[in-house]
């Protein structure tokens, strides 16, 4: 059995399928793990969302940003800005089922066997593997409860910056959410900076990617992400950041991960979009809609 990471695919739908062909992923033996967001931007994020779905046990994806932006959508709590891209989601028959099947993803997923954990952006440094699966099962448990809508309308915001223990309420649950989705770049005292979206060396002073923490108590654990376009591909230091920007002219990527020896697969990307004016200079960042 094969086990691989596939980075942000945003209605990618095309490349994704040349991607599984390229590393020959057969269901009924293998894995896909995705880290998270799914659908927005892309062309055909509906055939995406229902392609991953019918994979069942073979696929495990967490949330990303964008996932959630389109539960919020669905719950009529934000409006969907992208024309045509999650409107397509929306207004398809099956959108109650969909909004459901992705309303129980996990924010992280953990392989004890591999030690390899999964999420869309990043860990903070106060938080152990032990401590990130219980703040996740936090915010898995109100998401999946009958007043998911409260949570949806509560998680957006950039405050507090930092967690404690002793947060409560949407707060607690907010600074859990943004770690988990939004996270690129943070101090050693773990306050996230998340307006920062560039590549490493373009960040303000005092902060620094949240893997590079010295502290940074999750480092006994392999950790794969996505988030980053402007990050691109890495393996180093127990650390595999898988989103190339395929939908700014990058690829999309798969790693096999179930192997000492990890195998990166890439496909370039058809649908290119153009990039937007205040993120030219970072070659492909994408704007978090959240």
């Amino acid at each position: 059995m094969a086990i691989y990471a596939v980075g942000d695919v945003q209605g990618c739908f095309d490349e994704l399928t040349a991607l599984v062909d390229k590393i020959g992923f057969d269901p009924k033996f293998d894995e896909l793990w995705f880290v998270g967001d799914l659908v927005n931007r892309g062309p055909k994020s509906l055939e995406t969302l229902r392609w991953v779905k019918s994979l069942g046990k073979s696929a495990t994806t967490v949330l990303g940003n964008h996932d959630l932006h389109l539960l919020a959508a669905h719950a009529n709590i934000r409006p969907t800005t992208e024309s045509g891209s999650l409107a397509a989601i929306l207004d398809a028959g099956d959108a109650d089922e969909l909004i459901d099947w992705l309303r129980h993803r996990p924010l992280l997923h953990f392989d004890s066997k591999l030690n390899i954990a999964m999420v869309h952006a990043g860990v903070i440094p106060q938080w152990s593997i032990v401590d990130a699966i219980a703040r996740a099962t936090e915010v898995e448990t109100v998401l999946r409860s009958s007043n998911y809508r409260d949570f949806l309308k509560n998680m957006y915001g950039d405050t507090p910056s930092q967690w404690c223990e002793t947060l409560g309420g949407w707060d607690r649950l907010r600074v859990i959410t943004n770690s988990f989705t939004r996270l690129r770049y943070c101090d050693p005292q773990g306050v996230m900076s998340l307006a920062e979206k560039g590549p490493p060396g373009t960040q303000g002073p005092g902060v620094q990617p949240w893997y590079e923490v010295s502290s940074r108590k999750s480092q006994a654990t392999t950790i794969v992400f996505g988030h980053w376009s402007t990050l691109g591909y890495q393996d180093e230091n127990n650390v595999i950041s898988t989103d190339t920007g395929c939908l700014w002219g990058g690829a999309l990527t798969a790693v096999k991960i179930s192997e000492a020896e990890r195998r990166k697969y890439q496909i370039a990307c058809e649908a290119k979009r153009a990039i937007p004016a205040t993120a030219a200079s970072y070659h492909g960042s994408s704007v978090t809609p959240h």
